[in-house]
């Protein structure tokens, strides 16, 4: 155990967060998803019984959002609706994440097929033991750092 990390982040997943590099996706994917197939090789890491609401929680503690795009999280929109439709999941969970984004950013609706193909281009899958349909997340990494000297 380290004083500060949450245990929900074993070292596999610490690793696999911390190998990632700027801009890299992470996927945070509910337990229906398609993630072995998706991730076409790359890794694939699993935990079972756990919410997704957990999950972005223990992610969002280590995990520095990209600074520089819009969008820096994604989510799967519920088929059959229209943004600004929200499941109370995902309402739970970009509450969570709100306080990681800029002013200026927003979290992003995808639909499900055009989901699936932002997966594969992503650096990893993890799957978590959510239940809910459409719980499917996308994180894009960002930089700690210091300011940019001229």
């Amino acid at each position: 155990m380290l004083k500060g990390i949450d245990p929900l982040l074993t070292p596999d997943l610490l690793r696999l967060l911390a190998d990632m590099g700027h801009d890299d996706a992470l996927v945070l994917a509910d337990a229906n998803f398609t993630a072995v197939r998706l991730a076409a090789g790359k890794p694939v890491l699993r935990l079972p019984g756990i919410s997704m609401a957990r999950a972005v929680r223990a992610i969002d503690s280590v995990l520095p959002l990209a600074a520089d795009v819009d969008h820096p999280v994604a989510f799967m929109q519920v088929s059959g609706t229209q943004p600004p439709y929200l499941s109370a999941l995902q309402r739970e969970v970009l509450d969570l994440l709100q306080p990681s984004l800029l002013p200026h950013q927003r979290a992003e609706a995808i639909e499900r097929f055009a989901f699936y193909e932002r997966v594969q281009a992503a650096f990893a899958i993890v799957v978590t033991g959510e239940r809910q349909p459409f719980g499917n997340f996308i994180l894009r990494k960002g930089v700690i750092g210091d300011t940019l000297r001229p």
